[in-house]
Order: structure tokens, then C-alpha cells, then sequence
């Protein structure tokens, strides 16, 4: 891993805190984001707030069609290997309407979220000429109890609204492949982790490895742990 311990350079940021669809970002979710940029200023890099230039309503069905074919695809795959149908029985009730979901979406509108998925790999592109990293919280709540986005939810339509809700920045980076990595720079109150978002341009792993081996150095982490109650 040469990479580790290189000098990342001085690097332009884009620091984009606010959810990508309007939805209610935890006040110590953004606080992490905006220390970590403060942190990154006193390595000599250049912050700038800018949010990445997609309609995140447009590019979210996109990819939750190809999610749902992609599930429905999976399951008749484990199919072939146990040599029977996947039932209901097999599968957590998520995952089971995820699936249903996918059987129902035409040809076309599966040709057109591949489409609509290249289309925002070109405007991330675009957008990425001008910065070298993305800066944002990893997610929009701080650590859930276990059980709380449980694949068995008693409401499948509760299960959705928390699950959007308390990620969504990451399903951009899913649609594009651009690497990303999870940094444990801030801590709550109740001594929990919370992650902060670095996400690179398309096949550009070495600057996030760079990156975080200088953060790491400037404020370990190594040896932090969440308190257990």
C-alpha cells in the first residue's frame, strides 16, 4: 500500500453537508462535517461549498430500479442452487418486496435507469474537474439501536422513510462507482462514532488512501472506542 503516508497534495474540497433531498440532517452529523473541513484547512487544503449538481429524486428511482431488478435477479439465482423457488419464507419481508418489485418493472424502464445512472456518472465527472474530494456527514443520524432498520419491520413503508432518511448520501456514490471512504474524525456526546464522507473521482482510490492516512495522523483514531452501557 504505497499510497499510505504519500502526500495527498493540496487539495480542492467540496464540502456538501446538506441531505441531498431536504430531508433533516442530525445537528451532530453536521457538526462532524464542518469540523472535519476545518481540519483539512489546517493541512493546507482548499475548502469550497458546493453540492454536487444531481436531482436527487431523478437519480434515486434510477437506482432503486436497478436495485429491485438486481434483488429479483438474486433470488433466481439462489433459486438454481437450492433447486427450488425462493419463497416468502426465505427471505426477510424486505428483501421479499424488493424482489416483487423488481419482477414488475418493464424492459424499458430498466434500459432507461441504466441510462439516467450513465447520465449522472457524466455530470459527477463534470462536476469533479474542479475538486478533487467530496466532503459530507456518511450519514444524516448518528448510530441507531440494534433493530431499528431491521429487514423485518413491522411497516415496510416506516422501514423506507428511516432507511432514506438515515443515509442519504451514499446511493449517489452506489449509482456512480466513485470510491468513497467513511472517516471516524468526530465523536457524540454518548461517545458514539460518527463517520465523515470522502469521496473521490471515478478510479481515484489513491488520493482517499493519501487523505486518510494524513487524518488519521493529525487526529487518531485507533484507539477510540464507543462506550459500552
Amino acid at each position: 500500500m504505497k499510497e499510505i503516508g504519500a502526500d495527498p497534495g493540496k487539495l480542492r474540497i467540496a464540502l456538501a453537508v446538506a441531505t441531498p433531498a431536504g430531508t433533516p440532517l442530525d445537528s451532530e452529523c453536521k457538526k462532524a462535517a464542518i469540523e472535519a473541513a476545518k481540519l483539512c484547512e489546517s493541512l493546507g487544503h482548499k475548502i469550497v461549498e458546493a453540492q454536487p449538481p444531481i436531482d436527487d429524486r431523478w437519480m434515486r428511482e434510477a437506482f432503486l430500479t436497478v436495485l429491485r431488478v438486481s434483488t429479483a435477479r438474486t433470488l433466481d439465482d439462489a433459486a438454481k442452487t437450492l433447486g427450488r423457488p425462493v419463497t416468502e419464507k426465505d427471505v426477510e419481508p424486505v428483501t421479499w418486496v424488493i424482489a416483487q418489485a423488481g419482477r414488475a418493472v418493464t424492459s424499458v424502464a430498466y434500459s432507461r435507469a441504466i441510462a439516467t445512472m450513465h447520465q449522472v456518472g457524466l455530470a459527477m465527472a463534470n462536476f469533479q474537474k474542479g475538486y478533487d474530494v467530496i466532503l459530507s456527514p456518511t450519514l444524516a443520524k448518528q448510530p441507531v439501536p440494534l433493530g431499528v432498520l431491521s429487514l423485518s419491520p413491522a411497516s415496510i413503508a416506516a422501514y423506507t422513510k428511516d432507511v432514506t432518511e438515515f443515509g442519504p448520501y451514499t446511493a449517489l456514490y452506489n449509482v456512480t462507482g466513485q470510491p468513497s471512504m467513511s472517516v471516524p474524525l468526530h465523536w457524540s456526546g454518548e461517545g458514539l462514532p460518527i463517520g465523515v464522507m470522502f469521496s473521490g473521482r471515478f478510479g481515484d482510490e489513491a488520493t482517499l488512501l493519501r487523505l486518510a492516512a494524513q487524518l488519521e495522523k493529525a487526529k487518531p483514531w485507533a484507539k477510540k472506542r464507543p462506550k459500552i452501557t
